[in-house]
């Protein structure tokens, strides 16, 4: 089995984004399948431009997208990707789109096909804060989360993906009064969803 975990690069004038951090620290290999770890661009021409040549490229058995949701108290485990772009905030290359599909023509949402509950209750089972999540929002976050699951559904792949939110890391919310969570229980709350994912379950 060949599992495709990724983070994304800092945003927002942030230092660092605890997705990438905790994705960078995970093991190569886990119950005997191999991790491959990229970062991502927070960028909606970024990952629409990179994301499907990865998994085209590696075909991995699994995809789980990982970023970040400053302000959200717990991980998050998306349910669905929906098509469109939409932002105030300008993404790294000051793209701010308004209303704009991720893909032109295609269909308006994708489920995620990870095991969304399961990772849910394997989480709150090892004491880590976590929910299911009816929106990923319309930035860039979601737009990779649809970007894989169009991917993998135009190839006709039966790859597994979807998207998980973490809060701020403790060390960003030094300076403000936002929910965090310690960068080693992200870490651990990512090799559970590895785990729990390899090993299926209730869908969402």
């Amino acid at each position: 089995m060949k599992v495709l975990i990724t983070g994304f690069e800092p945003f927002g004038g942030e230092a660092l984004n605890p997705s990438w951090e905790a994705v960078s620290r995970l093991p190569d290999w886990t119950s005997g399948s191999t991790i491959i770890k990229r970062r991502l661009p927070v960028t909606f021409n970024g990952v629409r431009k990179v994301l499907p040549k990865l998994i085209v490229e590696e075909k991995p058995d699994i995809v789980i997208l990982t970023g970040q949701a400053g302000g959200r108290p717990n991980i998050t485990v998306e349910r669905v990707a929906i098509n469109i772009m939409d932002s105030k905030m300008p993404d790294n290359e000051g793209f701010v789109p308004e209303d704009e599909p991720v893909f032109e023509g295609a269909p308006a949402a994708y489920f995620s096909t990870l095991p969304v509950k399961a990772i849910v209750r394997a989480l709150r089972g090892a004491k880590i804060p976590a929910a299911v999540s009816n929106t990923a929002g319309t930035y860039v976050c979601n737009a990779a989360m649809y970007t894989a699951l169009h991917t993998i559904a135009v190839a006709g792949m039966e790859t597994k993906a979807g998207f998980v939110h973490v809060p701020f890391s403790h060390e960003q919310a030094l300076d403000k009064p936002r929910p965090s969570m310690a960068l080693d229980t992200i870490v651990r709350a990512f090799e559970i969803v590895v785990e729990t994912s390899l090993r299926g379950g209730e869908g969402f």
